[in-house]
């Protein structure tokens, strides 16, 4: 394998790294709105509510995202004449229904655990909904939802590399091309380069989530950190209690 090829070809991985960044924080940051906004529908009392909200949601989760992405960036002009002026933002869109559809039910079921007593006692302090659900539900809600956004989060940023397939030239693309050059003989070298791309983008979500987490349990009074005399105490006293017994 060429690895000075791939070392010579570096600069012109800067744009389509660009590109791959843009796709994913964009996605992702259009699908947390998708998201709160379908979860919080769907977990509506009132069934004219609820119900286009869980369409929306199945429709999105029980379709391809490759189907999805096909469909904005050439159906849709086709058909309803809505033509977007770069495929990229097509590819937004689409990658952030999807996966805001399927981070929704995080967000419903994130809510859904917030004792009743708390909604209880909102009601007994005559909050209004928006405030109950500002000041008492979401700061509860939140740190539960995160681990599971964080996955959704690097899953989308995999998914990134599917624009590849509407002619969005990011990374993927970008070593394709380079490595098809002389009949593909040399495209195994950048297909690792980007896998190692890739594993950093991913590591780099996981630690931001993971500092994003704490810092969302300390706001509601919870200690993120393991204490670590608790796993010697536990085993411990378990021992202790078996010697009584």
């Amino acid at each position: 394998m060429d690895f000075q090829a791939v070392i010579d070809s570096l600069p012109r991985y800067a744009e389509p790294l660009l590109v791959t960044i843009q796709v994913t924080v964009a996605s992702a940051a259009l699908a947390l709105l998708v998201a709160f906004a379908l979860g919080l529908m769907t977990s509506s009392k009132h069934l004219v509510v609820r119900t286009p909200a869980r369409v929306v949601v199945e429709f999105f989760r029980g379709s391809s995202v490759v189907v999805q992405l096909f469909w904005f960036a050439i159906a849709m002009p086709v058909i309803l004449g809505i033509q977007f002026d770069y495929a990229i933002a097509a590819a937004i869109i689409a990658l952030a229904l999807n996966y805001g559809s399927y981070s929704s039910e995080v967000v419903r079921s994130a809510i859904a655990s917030v004792p009743k007593g708390q909604l209880e006692a909102c009601t007994a302090l005559n909050f209004t909904p928006i405030q109950r659900m500002r000041l008492v539900i979401l700061p509860q809600a939140w740190p539960e939802m995160i681990p599971s956004l964080c996955s959704f989060a690097i899953m989308l940023l995999k998914a990134s590399a599917l624009v590849s397939l509407i002619s969005v030239t990011d990374i993927t693309r970008m070593a394709t091309l380079i490595g098809g050059q002389g009949g593909g003989v040399n495209q195994l070298p950048h297909l690792a380069l980007i896998l190692v791309i890739y594993f950093v983008l991913a590591w780099l979500i996981w630690n931001g989530m993971r500092a994003l987490e704490r810092k969302a349990k300390r706001g509601v009074g919870i200690d993120a950190k393991l204490p670590k005399n608790r796993a010697i105490d536990a085993p411990a006293a378990a021992a202790g209690g078996g010697g009584a017994a």
